[in-house]
């Protein structure tokens, strides 16, 4: 209980921090709200010949915006603003995201999934920003892991409460996209625009040092790891389900028991990021590239259903590590000056390796001559990737500046 309140009593700025978790949700609410509709919409516009095609490029339309505006969103951001533009972007998310309700067009619904993906870039790029500025570095890795636990938490809700209202009418899904008004109200109240002087004190930076060029090659860091690393993240989110038809499960219900355990593991990923970021930022990456490889490969090697869940629960703990290890990583290579274009780089890279993992993966199956052979493949790379990331830490202060 001590640990508990000593804990709690680390979060400052609570209004501010819950509110960004549940806004930091948003983006990844626009995908995954729609997967349990798919079949209901495509059986909707069974007259398009084409609609088995478009609606699920409907669905994954806005990583693809997010992929290619966010760093424009984080030069925005820089200049205009954190807070103002966060506003504009979670209300104009409500409006294009209830959009399709009044729509009976597929291409209108698609051009509506599009400026959905706008406003998701200027919401992730600025909370991830405002993360950085509000807090230091401590409470900040205690909010990155919070974040990493509710969000999971939140989808099997998100999953009954879509599939609930779209069994009224096919489009209802679409409504739950009102509930960008209800956390719009909470910024408007709770959010303020960090001061920047504020921020340099906190974070001991000199207004000379923070007010130099933008450090295009912390950028390009960022973006080459943000990248590889996203790659991996998506292998099994994607093409899990191939493999397990590669061990002899085929029904995805059987399939969708299965895996609800070791989908549990995601949050346990988020906890042990919270326990390693008292180490140096190379064993913090190399943790979560190790662990990903890991189940990566072990659901390669898979003959079981019992072995696949095995890799899937290390699988599991290194996507949930991952995601708030490399915001971390990726807010402390930017000044207060350029963090929301550095922020505005992690976020178009983690997500164009959304769009290109699959890509990817699929080659190297056909290569390997199975779904699982490109697991056990990736999972490899993924384990170099560890061991040479755990090579560059051990050479570095293993602490973090503080715990």
């Amino acid at each position: 209980m001590k640990a508990i309140r000593a804990f709690w009593g680390d979060l400052t700025l609570k209004p501010q921090g819950f509110t960004m978790i549940i806004a930091g949700f948003l983006p990844v609410f626009a995908i995954i709200a729609m997967f349990p509709v798919v079949a209901s919409i495509i059986g909707h516009f069974h007259d398009d010949p084409n609609a088995g095609i478009k609606v699920p490029a409907m669905v994954t339309a806005p990583g693809y915006a997010i992929a290619l505006l966010a760093p424009f969103a984080g030069v925005l951001c820089d200049r205009f603003g954190r807070r103002r533009i966060l506003l504009v972007c979670t209300f104009f998310y409500g409006i294009a995201g209830c959009a399709p309700f009044f729509l009976e067009s597929l291409d209108a619904i698609i051009a509506t999934r599009l400026a959905l993906g706008v406003c998701e870039a200027g919401i992730l790029t600025v909370v991830n920003t405002l993360i950085a500025d509000y807090w230091a570095d401590r409470s900040r890795r205690n909010w990155l892991m919070l974040q990493g636990i509710v969000g999971p938490m939140l989808q099997p809700a998100v999953f009954v409460l879509v599939a609930s209202v779209a069994a009224v009418r096919w489009n209802g899904g679409f409504l739950v996209y009102l509930i960008a008004f209800p956390i719009f109200v909470s910024m408007y109240f709770f959010l303020f625009e960090p001061r920047r002087e504020q921020v340099l004190a906190q974070e001991g930076t000199r207004a000379e040092v923070d007010a130099g060029p933008f450090p295009f090659g912390q950028a390009a860091m960022v973006a080459g790891l943000t990248l590889f690393a996203s790659i991996l993240y998506y292998v099994f989110i994607v093409n899990g389900s191939i493999a397990w038809k590669e061990v002899g499960v085929t029904d995805p219900l059987q399939v969708s028991t299965l895996t609800v355990i070791p989908a549990l593991f995601i949050v346990v990923g988020s906890i042990l990021f919270r326990l390693v970021s008292r180490f140096n930022n190379a064993v913090q990456i190399a943790s979560f590239l190790g662990m990903l490889g890991l189940g990566l490969a072990a659901i390669g090697l898979a003959r079981s259903v019992t072995s696949m869940q095995l890799g899937m629960t290390l699988q599991q703990t290194g996507a949930g590590m991952a995601i708030p290890a490399l915001i971390a990583w990726s807010q402390s290579k930017f000044g207060f000056a350029h963090r929301g274009r550095g922020m505005g780089v992690w976020t178009s890279a983690f997500f164009l390796g959304q769009a290109i993992s699959p890509i990817i993966v699929g080659n190297i199956a056909g290569a390997a001559g199975s779904m699982q052979g490109a697991f056990l493949t990736l999972g490899l790379v993924g384990i170099g990737a560890a061991i040479v990331g755990f090579g560059l830490g051990t050479r570095a202060p293993l602490r973090a500046a503080t715990a």
